[in-house]
């Protein structure tokens, strides 16, 4: 069995980082996945394509309350172990499909997978790491999102320019199927069990009366909406924006074409240098997120093991959390209005670069604040009801909405929808004093 906390928080960091690496192939190779049949797409307009990031998450959120409802009451490490396994050859299926529909059932499937993991990994790191360290543990945890992030950028880029798009899936499904199995080996820490005769609902209510719990998961809807728009859109925006421009030049009585390619990006540039960003930003602003959340909450009054997850004391620790996370989204907002505005491709990485910082801050605190916010029994169906809320709120349908507005309008003007959600995001997590006193939940 495995019992040693540093190696169970490796394990399920590595299986996050296959989750993430298995989310973001699809961004990475979405420009050929959609083009025309003849050369090997699936011709899929720009709704369609935004859509299979809404059927990812129709599993993912649909089916993220009932993993959080049975591991409150018993054992969570063979459902963990199940939904990597279900990941996995979801993934590789994903590389065998050749129409919309088979396309989408298998994103479903992923996103199935993904959800038992995504709803109890958490659970156990929180309850197997001392309360003035859970930010910075969950800090590492997270971590595997801007480097699995960045490799899904950057292998399925690689992949699918030697080897084809769907040969980006099927490097990405194989590995998780055996280290979803070895989650079996993980000995279960002792917890508090929810009492069997407590319905779902009546779990989900007693979570909603909760104003720290409920502004937290609000202001993380907002966040999680901008940011997988950005992400999933992303790579087709830089390679289609600084393409390679023509233009008509006349010489000895003979029209010529001339390309100017000073500012131009293949999809393969593109996600190699998004991935990039990505990975070193996000790095950097998840360690420095979760450092900045425990060093924020020891400002305040002592918390240790036994303090109560309702005094406050507590919501106090919680307000700090709650202002790095603001503090993110106020660095975010106008670096990544700008990054839209530029001209050059060096210069939107630049400003990208910085605003990626400040979305990553919030990652490992939001996540704590989840868990810290509710009774210890409902810890599984609290991030089970945060990732449903996000999902059903957030980016459920933000691909596709993005996609539409890039229909419709200049692609320019539609990305610059990501950062007035991002400002928004700030204003719900910014701290309200009124909500340092403790609540009644009955």
């Amino acid at each position: 069995m495995i019992k040693n906390r540093t190696a169970i928080v490796a394990l399920l960091t590595g299986l996050n980082l296959l989750n993430y690496i298995d989310r973001y192939v699809v961004a990475a190779v979405l420009g050929k996945m959609s083009g025309p049949v003849a050369e090997g797409g699936l011709d899929l307009s720009n709704l369609e394509a935004g859509f299979l990031g809404t059927a990812f998450l129709l599993g993912y959120f649909l089916t993220s309350p009932l993993f959080g409802a049975r591991a409150d009451r018993g054992k969570r490490t063979g459902l963990i172990a199940l939904g990597v396994v279900i990941w996995s050859v979801a993934t590789l299926a994903t590389g065998l499909t050749h129409t919309f529909a088979t396309m989408a059932i298998a994103r479903i499937c992923v996103g199935i997978g993904e959800a038992s993991f995504a709803t109890l990994a958490p659970t156990i790191i929180d309850d197997i790491t001392p309360p003035d360290q859970k930010s910075r543990t969950l800090a590492i945890f997270y971590l595997a999102i801007p480097v699995g992030s960045a490799l899904g950028y950057l292998l399925g880029g690689v992949i699918e320019a030697r080897w084809g798009w769907r040969g980006a899936f099927f490097m990405a499904g194989g590995p998780g199927i055996v280290l979803g199995l070895a989650c079996l080996m993980i000995a279960e820490p002792a917890r508090i069990l929810r009492d069997v005769k407590v319905s779902l609902v009546t779990s989900l209510r007693s979570l909603a009366k909760l104003p720290l719990f409920r502004r937290a998961v609000l202001g993380y809807c907002a966040y999680t909406a901008a940011v997988s728009g950005f992400a999933y859109w992303a790579p087709k925006y830089l390679s289609e924006h600084y393409a390679a421009t023509a233009s008509f030049v006349m010489q000895n009585g003979i029209l010529h074409v001339v390309l100017d390619t000073t500012h131009a990006l293949s999809n393969k540039s593109a996600n190699i240098y998004f991935g990039g960003v990505t990975v070193v930003a996000g790095a950097i602003g998840t360690i420095v997120g979760g450092r900045w959340a425990d060093a924020a909450m020891k400002k305040g009054p002592l918390i240790t093991a036994e303090t109560a997850w309702n005094s406050a004391e507590n919501n106090q620790a919680i307000n700090a959390q709650l202002r790095v996370c603001a503090w993110g989204m106020v660095i975010a907002a106008p670096l990544t209005f700008l990054a839209f505005a530029m001209p050059t491709p060096t210069l939107f990485f630049a400003f990208t670069f910085f605003a990626e910082f400040g979305l990553f801050l919030s990652t490992s605190p939001v996540s704590a604040i989840g868990l810290r916010s509710v009774p210890p029994q409902l810890r599984a169906s609290a991030m089970a009801a945060m990732i449903f809320s996000i999902h059903l709120l957030g980016d459920l349908w933000s691909p596709t909405v993005l996609g539409l507005l890039n229909d419709i309008l200049i692609s320019v003007v539609a990305m610059m929808a990501v950062p007035v959600v991002f400002a928004v995001s700030a204003y719900i997590w910014w701290p309200r004093k009124r909500e340092l006193a403790p609540v009644t939940t009955t």
